[in-house]
């Protein structure tokens, strides 16, 4: 039987070729099977080990070394078989492209790996996070950047590895300045997205979980990306903006310089209000209050008007959520303390009824106050 078959395999092309892909498929399951059954027993070693950093890098290895064992079998196999075969070509071609390809994606996931043990290096929810905040803001840009220079270098290796792209890239290149400013013209507006994206992780207006107000909406910086932003609004909603943005638009950043912020709470009240009971009252309110930071808390009067006067209570947080959650406290407890010790301190609207003559009468209202 095996000299029938030696036979038939010298005596026909297609049997042979048919047997070596067969080979080959065969051999590509079996390595397949081998990494799959090492990294799980990898996997499971590591499990047993304090921390996560084993994990992370079996978990980083994994695919990436995958191709790299389907590369070595690939070229194992046309070196020992295919030695003078007319598959011998295009072997060595499949051979070239699965080694770029690995080195690509191994490097992409190096990169990942690298920035993902950085950002656990941080904390950002710590009270005094700008120094973590601008770390991982130019380590995600910067992620972005090294990804798609891979790809690029890539794909340019891929196409290179074809007679006939690289031909047509001789001749690109003798045309270099013409074909650079056609391009130029027709992906100006995304190079600026680019540029302004590698603008913002350098000069950083903004850095990830900055508090920020665009568009008349109040949120933080959940996403930056060398194309857009993604900003959470307090409402769980998401404003995507371009990264240009930021750069020719005034918006309001809370967190600039540091997390601190102060907050105001605003009355209308009589001029016989007690001001001096309200301070001693605020006082105690935000003394048993967590969200205040003890700096500031005092009672002021702003403004004045000719039925009342604006009495402004500021008050500070060591970040916007508690100073938020501080304020609402502060106006619902000031409220209940006026309407219990001086309930006619918030201003009315008052009517007066005058007589003009018997058994008439006329009915003059005053301007309401505002509210």
């Amino acid at each position: 039987m095996i000299d029938s078959l030696s036979t038939l395999l010298n005596t026909n092309p297609l049997g042979r070729q048919g047997l070596l892909w067969a080979l080959l498929l065969v051999a590509l399951c079996a390595v397949t099977v081998a990494h799959r059954a090492f990294f799980r027993f990898l996997k499971r070693r590591v499990d047993l080990m304090p921390g996560a950093l084993d994990a992370a890098i079996v978990q980083t290895v994994s695919t990436p070394a995958l191709f790299i064992v389907v590369w070595m079998t690939v070229a194992a196999f046309g070196h020992l078989q295919l030695a003078g075969h007319v598959l011998a070509g295009a072997f060595g071609k499949l051979n070239t492209l699965l080694l770029i390809v690995s080195g690509a994606w191994f490097a992409i996931k190096l990169v990942r790996a690298g920035v993902s043990y950085v950002q656990k290096t941080v904390d950002v929810k710590a009270s005094d996070n700008l120094r973590a905040r601008k770390s991982i803001t130019q380590l995600l840009v910067f992620q972005a950047i090294a990804d798609t220079l891979i790809v690029i270098f890539a794909l340019i290796f891929c196409l290179l590895t074809f007679d006939t792209a690289r031909s047509i890239g001789v001749s690109l290149l003798t045309s270099a300045g013409i074909i650079g400013m056609i391009v130029g013209f027709a992906a100006q507006k995304s190079l600026g997205l680019v540029l302004a994206g590698l603008q913002i992780a350098t000069t950083q207006p903004i850095r990830i979980d900055d508090v920020v107000v665009v568009e008349g909406e109040w949120g933080r910086i959940e996403e930056i990306t060398l194309t857009y932003v993604v900003v959470k609004i307090w409402d769980s909603r998401r404003l995507i903006l371009p990264v240009t943005y930021f750069l020719e638009h005034p918006f309001q950043n809370w967190t600039r310089t540091s997390a601190d912020v102060l907050g105001t709470v605003f009355f209308y009240l009589n001029y016989d209000a007690p001001v001096d009971a309200m301070r001693a009252e605020l006082k105690r309110m935000v003394e048993g209050n967590p969200d205040w930071d003890g700096r500031v808390a005092n009672i002021q009067i702003t403004d004045t008007a000719e039925r009342y006067q604006l009495v402004r209570i500021l008050v500070s947080s060591s970040d916007s959520s508690k100073n938020w959650s501080l304020r609402v406290a502060v106006r619902e407890q000031m409220i209940a303390f006026l309407n219990a010790h001086a309930p006619g301190a918030f201003v009315r609207v008052q009517i007066s009824l005058e007589n003009t003559s018997p058994g008439q009468a006329s009915d003059k209202t005053h301007e309401p106050y505002p509210v």
